[in-house]
């Protein structure tokens, strides 16, 4: 994730693996890379479009915090979200910073 979460571009299944395989022995075989880069898109952890004959990725979430938050959610649903807003409403300092992060956006 490392590498799809400092490219800039969406990136094919050889550019990572070459990336990977940078200074790296035994190097990893494209087929390993590309059966993981599937997994994260049918994970909703990358995206994924046709470019050609294959397919390109990017990150679908922006670190390993929006994954756990992900399968939390996608785990335990509205369970989870109800769970957090009990905590928020339980310590004044959380629901103050869970306010200021929802004006950002």
């Amino acid at each position: 994730m490392d590498v799809m979460w400092s490219a800039s571009e969406p990136q094919s299944v050889r550019a990572v693996l070459e990336e990977l395989n940078r200074g790296r022995r035994p190097p990893l075989a494209y087929t390993t890379v590309m059966t993981v880069m599937a997994r994260l898109a049918e994970k909703d952890i990358l995206r994924r479009k046709k470019d050609g004959r294959g397919y390109v990725y990017e990150a679908a979430v922006s670190d390993t915090a929006g994954i756990a938050v992900r399968d939390v959610i996608r785990d335990f649903g509205d369970n989870a979200i109800a769970s957090f807003v009990e905590q928020a409403r339980a310590d004044p300092e959380l629901a103050k910073r869970l306010e200021r992060l929802m004006r950002k956006q």
